[in-house]
């Protein structure tokens, strides 16, 4: 199973109080659930109305199921940002 790192802005950040962690899984489905099992309180909150970058690409609206990660790579967990 790919080791990946999964990166932390703004408010999901406060919420998992880490930058970044690591986790092992396959699918971008698999690394939430397993940030979900580690964090069960405000950043499962905080997920539901995020965004986020797989490698620099954005998920958009792909079943999160579907999202292949790589061994190496990261996800970039970005709650909505406000102003800019």
């Amino acid at each position: 199973m790919p080791k990946v790192t999964v990166r932390y802005w703004a408010a999901a950040k406060a919420a998992a109080e880490v930058a970044e962690e690591s986790y092992e899984a396959d699918t971008l489905a698999g690394a939430l659930a397993a940030v979900r099992e580690r964090h069960p309180g405000e950043l499962t909150r905080v997920l539901q109305r995020c965004s986020f970058l797989v490698d620099g690409d954005p998920v958009g609206t792909r079943a999160h199921e579907t999202v292949r990660l790589a061994e190496g790579g990261t996800v970039e967990v970005l709650p909505p940002f406000a102003g800019g």
